[in-house]
């Protein structure tokens, strides 16, 4: 994954920071996580997840049909591993990626991701239409991702996918939290917050979820399509207010009438459209963090997880972990080195007026680069989907002696950090990983 991804010099602190992201970004991939979460025997789909005290069991002999429905950045992926668990028990069903892959039964239709276009428009409505006609004897799995929020468009009651769009820029600029910018997107949509499972009543259904969402709330990740949602109208509209969101008319229009009780609201947990429906989650970011501190010590280090649910400013999360990674090499404190600290969340970033190049993992890198100017550590910053924020790059890894700190500083004001980490050649493109968990952060620190 990572063989050309990156054009800068590598040292040994390099390479270990490499291998540590690649092992904990293919830890999460839905190979592996079908590997060793999902199983048929004798007949039946045994789902295994250690987020669960219980397997679940499904007799598929039972079923008229099976049908996989859901969409996000792994679907693709994840669809083709279903279609090899499920084999000839699978009838057929339809999902949305930005990470097209070959199947036989389950139609893949290709969106885009973070902001939705006609395509996932197009490949929402196929979503649907599959899930309206499922019946009381037939099996749906969901296959529901990170970046489903964007690719599951469905524009709700009069809106335009412009109004959509527009509005989807506007919160990812903002700073708002993916809890808050969720619960927008629900109450704009015909799919998200729980519809989709109302869409597929009075099937069974069993959704399998990889998370991309800091805590795991189902009703979060890629916007709760098979959850119940505790979120409202009159919270989505002080979203928008809270954060100065220049919302268009119609969508105002539709936050004001929802709260005023003029739409139904998303369904919450006692709705009778959950009876059949249960939801677990196969990998997080644990996932991708435990195979990366394993491959630290399979290379000699100590490894020390920080956070798995790092949030707030990139910029003012990299200057925090800068500075225990300087402790590191002052004190001893956390963690002697050699060792390799790690950290996984999301992180986001407030755009200026006519932002440059970059985005949160790479805002992160260069921060925390310009705290430690010449102290021996190597950092490294990747979204694990292979695409940090709306940039082509999926993060970077850089030596502090690498970058000009007051250089760093004046690129971070501009929110211009791809630009600076392209010229020293720090930054790292894997394309799509075929996965979703997050950001995953590190500092190999030297002695």
């Amino acid at each position: 994954m990572f063989d050309d991804a990156w054009a800068g010099a590598e040292s040994t602190a390099h390479s270990v920071a490499l291998a540590c992201l690649e092992c904990g970004i293919r830890a999460a991939h839905p190979s592996s996580v079908s590997e060793s979460s999902l199983s048929v025997e004798e007949g039946r789909l045994v789902v295994s997840s250690g987020f669960n005290v219980d397997d679940l069991v499904y007799d598929l002999e039972s079923y008229d049909r099976v049908l996989v429905l859901g969409g996000g950045n792994a679907a693709g992926q994840f669809a083709r591993e279903l279609e090899g668990v499920l084999g000839d028990h699978l009838s057929g069903g339809v999902v949305v990626t930005d990470d097209v892959e070959p199947t036989d039964a389950v139609e893949v239709v290709e969106g885009d991701h973070p902001v939705p276009t006609e395509r996932c428009v197009d490949g929402a409505r196929r979503v649907l239409s599959v899930a309206e006609s499922a019946t009381a004897d037939d099996l749906v799995v969901g296959c529901i991702t990170g970046g489903a929020s964007a690719l599951l468009a469905a524009p709700a009651g009069e809106l335009a996918l412009s109004d959509l769009q527009s509005t989807t820029e506007a919160l990812l600029s903002s700073g708002a939290a993916i809890g808050e910018i969720n619960a927008v997107r629900k109450h704009l949509s015909m799919i998200k917050g729980g519809r989709l499972a109302r869409a597929v009543t009075p099937a069974t259904v069993v959704g399998l979820t990889i998370s991309d969402v800091v805590g795991d709330d189902l009703s979060v990740i890629a916007s709760g399509p098979l959850d119940p949602d505790p979120t409202t109208y009159a919270d989505a509209f002080a979203v928008i207010d809270r954060y100065g969101i220049d919302a268009p008319t119609a969508v105002s229009d539709r936050l004001e009438a929802g709260a005023a009780g003029t739409h139904s609201e998303t369904p919450t947990a006692d709705d009778p459209v959950f009876d059949d429906v249960v939801t677990t989650v196969l990998a997080n970011g644990w996932t991708a963090l435990d195979a990366a501190r394993e491959a630290a010590t399979a290379r000699g280090y100590d490894a020390l997880v920080l956070s798995s649910s790092v949030e707030g400013e990139a910029s003012e999360a990299g200057r925090t972990h800068a500075a225990v990674a300087r402790e590191c090499v002052e004190t001893g404190n956390p963690a002697s080195p050699p060792v390799v600290l790690l950290s996984g969340g999301e992180t986001t970033v407030t755009l200026v007026d006519d932002p440059g190049q970059g985005g949160p993992n790479q805002e992160f890198v260069v921060s925390a680069a310009a705290e430690l100017e010449d102290e021996p550590v190597v950092v490294a910053s990747v979204d694990t989907d292979g695409i940090d924020g709306t940039s082509d790059a999926a993060g970077a890894i850089v030596a502090p002696a690498e970058i000009d700190s007051d250089d760093a500083r004046d690129a971070l004001a501009r929110n211009d950090a791809g630009a600076l980490l392209a010229d020293v050649d720090a930054l790292l493109r894997t394309g799509p990983s075929g996965t979703n968990v997050n950001d995953l952060r590190l500092f190999v620190v030297g002695e």
